[in-house]
C-alpha cells in the first residue's frame, strides 16, 4: 500500500516515476536539478535577509541542496513575516525531497528549522539524512511494431543490441539522470538502423521506497521498416546529377542505416567532386521506398596541392599534385603527381572515367620512377589500363600492364640481367581487396585481405611466359580490456618463370624498411650479389606480430599508444632458399584524423643494427 501511495505522490511534476508518452516530457525536467534564473540573491548584491545552512555528510548532496533549494530566491526579501516564513520552509522541505529523489533517495529524513542569531539575521538549517540509495531490482524491455514481429537475424540482432546496451542494469544505483540516459540510449540504438520512426511508447520507473528498489519498464515502438528509395539531388551543376548516388554506394532497396548515410556523406566530401554533402531521408515518407535527398556543394574543376612528408626510408619528400575533374572538357578526371624523394622520385598520371551504375570505371595509368637503394638504381616505366570497381567492403581491378625496367649500379656490372631485374613484360592481371575493419582510418578490430594474380610474357631478350601471385593480410584482434590489441600482418609473393626470363624489377621482390621488416634499411633484404650487393628475388614472405596498447589515457584520451613488435621476412629465387631476417622493437603511435603516426625503434638480428622508422597513415 505504501508503494502505491508513494507512486501517486511521485506523479507530481519533478518526481521520478514516469509512465506513458506524456511522462517523457516530464522526465527531461527532472534530469539533474534546475537552475534558479529568478533568484534575486544571485542577480543583485542586495543584503540577504537570512542565511541557509545544509547539514549532511554527503558532499555531493550538500552541493546539490545548497545550490537548488527553493529558499534561495527569497533571501533578498526583507519583509517576510513569521507565517510566510513558515510556509516557505514547508515548501522548501518538499523541494529538497524532490531533489533527493532525482538522486535515488526516496526515503530521506529532511528537517528544516529556523535559528535566531545575535546579529538578528536568522539561519535556516536544512538537516538531511538521505537514507539508503535506490538500486534497480528489475528491468523489462519490450518491443512492438515491425522489430517485434520480424524474424530475420538482423532484427533479432538489433533487439539484442538494444537490450545488451541498456546502461541502467540491475544492481546499479537509480538516479533520474541515469534513467533518462538509459532510455535515450535505447531509443538511439533503435532509430539509427531500420526504424527512423522509432519512439518510446511506454516507460515506468516503479519505486519501492521502503525497500529502496526500482523496477524499470520500457516499451519501444519501432514503427515500419524503412528501405531507401530513389535519389533526389540538389546542387548538381558542373557534374552529373547521377554522380552523388554512385559515389555514395547507397542503392534503392537498401535498409535504412544512419551510419551508412554518414559514411556516404564523408565519401562524397572526400571524393574530390564535392566540398560538402548532406544526405537524409524523409521519416514521414513511404517506408518501402523513402526518397534519399542529396544536398551537395560542388568542388572546383581544378585543384593544385603540395604534399610534404618524411620517412626514414626516403628522407624528406615534396610532391606537387594536380587534379582536373573534367579533363579536356570531358567527364574524365586527370590526376598527376610529381614526387621529389631521395630514394624513389617519380612522375605519374592517371585518367579515370566516372563510375557507371554498377560502380565500374575505366582507368589509364602511366608512371616513370627511379629507385635508388644505394647499390642498384632501377629506372622503370609502367603503363596500365583496366576497369576498377570500388564498393564499401571491397575493390576489384581487371587490367593490362606493360613494365620496363633498366638497372644500373656497381652491383649490376657482372650479374646477368635476369637476376637484377633489367627487362620488360606485358601481363593481364586481376586484383581484389576486401576490408572488414570496424572503422577507418584507425581500426581497433577486423581484418583485410588482398590478392593479385597475373600472367604474361617477357618482352626483353628471349620471350618467356610467366605467372605472378601476390597476397597480403592484416588482422586486428582485441586482447583483454583497456583497448589493447594484436595486429598480425602477412605478405607473400611469387613469380613463376624460367631462369632465363628477363622480368622487370617492378615484378620482382625486395623488402625491409618502415612498412615491412623493421630493423633493416629500405629494400635491403633480397638476393646477395657479388660485392655484398643486394638484388631482387622471385619469392618473398613477410610476417609481423605487433601489440598495441593505449597509454596516458587520463591525460591524453585516445591520442597515444605504445607498441611492441616482431617482424620477419625473406627473399629468394627458390622457396627452399628463403631465410628469415628478424627485427624486434618498440614504438609509439600518435592517433591523428588521417590515421596513426608511428615512430619505431627496431633492432635487426641479422643486420645487427638499430634503426629508427617512421610511418604515417593506415592503408590497406
Amino acid at each position: 500500500m505504501s508503494a502505491l501511495v508513494l507512486a501517486l505522490v511521485l506523479l507530481l511534476p519533478g518526481c521520478a516515476i514516469l509512465q506513458g508518452d506524456a511522462a517523457e516530457g516530464s522526465a527531461s525536467t527532472t534530469q539533474g536539478a534546475p537552475a534558479d534564473p529568478g533568484d534575486p540573491a544571485d542577480r543583485t548584491p542586495a543584503a540577504k535577509a537570512f542565511e541557509i545552512r545544509v547539514d549532511t555528510d554527503d558532499q555531493d548532496l550538500h552541493s546539490l541542496i545548497e545550490r537548488h533549494n527553493g529558499l534561495r530566491r527569497y533571501r533578498a526579501v526583507s519583509d517576510l513575516d513569521d507565517t510566510e516564513f513558515a510556509r516557505l520552509m514547508a515548501l522548501a522541505e518538499r523541494d529538497v525531497r524532490n531533489l533527493l529523489g532525482t538522486e535515488g533517495y526516496f526515503a530521506p529524513e529532511v528537517k528544516l528549522r529556523r535559528e535566531d542569531t545575535a546579529s538578528g539575521k536568522p539561519v535556516v538549517v536544512i538537516s538531511v539524512e538521505p537514507g539508503p540509495p535506490t538500486t534497480v531490482r528489475r528491468v523489462n524491455i519490450e518491443f512492438e511494431g515491425d522489430i517485434a514481429q520480424a524474424a530475420d537475424a538482423d532484427a533479432s540482432g538489433q533487439r539484442t543490441a538494444i537490450v545488451d546496451g541498456w546502461s541502467l542494469d540491475e544492481g546499479r544505483r537509480f538516479t533520474q539522470a541515469r534513467w533518462d540516459d538509459a532510455k535515450t540510449g535505447a531509443l538511439r540504438r533503435l532509430v539509427e538502423r531500420r526504424y527512423p520512426r522509432g519512439r518510446i511508447s511506454y516507460s515506468i520507473a516503479d519505486i519501492n521506497a521502503p525497500e529502496a528498489s526500482a523496477q524499470l519498464g520500457l516499451r519501444l515502438d519501432s514503427g515500419p521498416l524503412f528501405r531507401l528509395g530513389p535519389a533526389i539531388v540538389q546542387g548538381a551543376q558542373r557534374y552529373p546529377a547521377t554522380l552523388p548516388e554512385r559515389l555514395s554506394w547507397l542503392k534503392p532497396g537498401d535498409l535504412y542505416d544512419q551510419k551508412k548515410l554518414i559514411d556516404a556523406q564523408q565519401r562524397l566530401a572526400g571524393s574530390g567532386y564535392y566540398d560538402s554533402a548532406y544526405i537524409s531521408i524523409d521519416p514521414e515518407g513511404d517506408p518501402a521506398a523513402s526518397p534519399v535527398s542529396y544536398t551537395v556543394t560542388e568542388a572546383k574543376r581544378h585543384k593544385l596541392q603540395l604534399g610534404l612528408g618524411y620517412s626514414t626510408d626516403g628522407g624528406p619528400r615534396v610532391s606537387p599534385e594536380h587534379r582536373d575533374n573534367t579533363a579536356f572538357g570531358s567527364s574524365w578526371r586527370a590526376e598527376s603527381k610529381l614526387q621529389f624523394d631521395r630514394k624513389a622520385p617519380l612522375l605519374q598520371t592517371e585518367l579515370s572515367s566516372l563510375p557507371n551504375a554498377d560502380g565500374w570505371r575505366t582507368a589509364v595509368f602511366a608512371r616513370y620512377m627511379r629507385q635508388d637503394d644505394g647499390a642498384l638504381v632501377t629506372t622503370s616505366q609502367t603503363l596500365r589500363a583496366g576497369r576498377i570497381q570500388s564498393e564499401e567492403r571491397y575493390d576489384r581491378n581487371f587490367y593490362l600492364q606493360y613494365d620496363h625496367a633498366s638497372v644500373s649500379g656497381a652491383a649490376s656490372r657482372n650479374v646477368p640481367d635476369a637476376l637484377v631485374g633489367d627487362g620488360a613484360a606485358l601481363s593481364a592481371n586481376y586484383a581484389w581487396t576486401g576490408r572488414y575493419f570496424d572503422s577507418l582510418p584507425v581500426p581497433s578490430r577486423g581484418y583485410g585481405l588482398h590478392a593479385d594474380v597475373g600472367a604474361g610474357m617477357t618482352l626483353a631478350g628471349e620471350r618467356k611466359p610467366f605467372a605472378r601471385l601476390a597476397g597480403r593480410a592484416l588482422g586486428i584482434v582485441p586482447v583483454g580490456s583497456g583497448g589493447s590489441r594484436l595486429a598480425l600482418r602477412g605478405e607473400l609473393g611469387a613469380i613463376l618463370a624460367s631462369k632465363q626470363a628477363r622480368l622487370p624489377a617492378t615484378y620482382l621482390y625486395r623488402t625491409g624498411g618502415d612498412s615491412s621488416v623493421r630493423g633493416y634499411a629500405y629494400r635491403s633484404i633480397g638476393i646477395p650479389l657479388e660485392g655484398d650487393w643486394i638484388g631482387p628475388g622471385r619469392y618473398m614472405a613477410v610476417a609481423s606480430l605487433e601489440w598495441q596498447r593505449p597509454i596516458l589515457q587520463e591525460r591524453f584520451p585516445g591520442l597515444l599508444e605504445h607498441t611492441l613488435f616482431i617482424d620477419v621476412g625473406g627473399v629468394a629465387n627458390r622457396i627452399g632458399a628463403l631465410r628469415a631476417h628478424w627485427g624486434v622493437g618498440t614504438g609509439v603511435r600518435l592517433i591523428t584524423p588521417v590515421g596513426p603516426m608511428q615512430l619505431d625503434i627496431a633492432y635487426g638480428l641479422q643486420s645487427k643494427q638499430i634503426r629508427l622508422h617512421m610511418n604515417v597513415g593506415f592503408v590497406f
